[in-house]
């Protein structure tokens, strides 16, 4: 069940890597929405790893929802947005959909999608994580190791980089397209 949480700034949604418990090897991920309207995490297992016990839910706007893991897991998180569901949990998302569905089962997420991305180490094994726009971007999202030893690094994209001017590089994707189609931009 979500909790809510209260925060001074709520500008981004933030994934907290939570290592609870170091010493029995337990760990969870805490998904916090700070963005100012709901969205729908999804998760997916890397190969050879189990899912998550929820792989997709609503998430409203300041409320936390923490999911347990095992060692050695890997996978990614993401957020979607602008989804709606009925009752069986079918339905679509402008961001980050995972075929049409709320649990995403198994099912990635179609570009564009900031991902998190984690492998859980096993006993003396690190733990890897990171985050990418690799399927494109469609939130800020930053991943903050907590109740770890040692000095973990937040890391992620706390501004929104839709925002703003168009950039060159979507300015030229744009022309590359348009020359492809036979037409050229004036």
């Amino acid at each position: 069940m979500p909790v809510k949480k209260h925060r001074a700034v709520q500008l981004f949604p933030l994934v907290l890597c939570s290592f609870l418990f170091p010493d029995s090897c337990s760990c969870a991920f805490t998904i916090t929405n700070n963005c100012p309207y709901t969205i729908w995490p999804g998760t997916l297992a890397g190969a050879g790893t189990p899912q998550l016990a929820s792989t997709g839910f609503r998430l409203d706007s300041g409320f936390s929802m923490r999911i347990s893991s095992v060692p050695g897991w890997s996978g990614r998180i993401w957020a979607r947005t602008g989804c709606t569901f009925d009752e069986s949990g079918n339905g679509t998302c402008q961001t980050g959909d995972c075929s049409g569905r709320l649990e995403c089962n198994g099912m990635g997420a179609t570009p564009p999608a900031s991902l998190f991305e984690v492998t859980l180490g096993t006993g003396d094994v690190k733990d890897y994580y990171d985050v990418s726009l690799v399927d494109g971007y469609n939130l800020p999202l930053v991943a903050a190791p907590v109740g770890v030893h040692g000095a973990c690094n937040a890391t992620g994209c706390l501004s929104d980089i839709n925002m703003g001017k168009i950039s060159q590089l979507q300015l030229d994707f744009i022309e590359n397209i348009l020359r492809l189609l036979g037409n050229t931009m004036t």
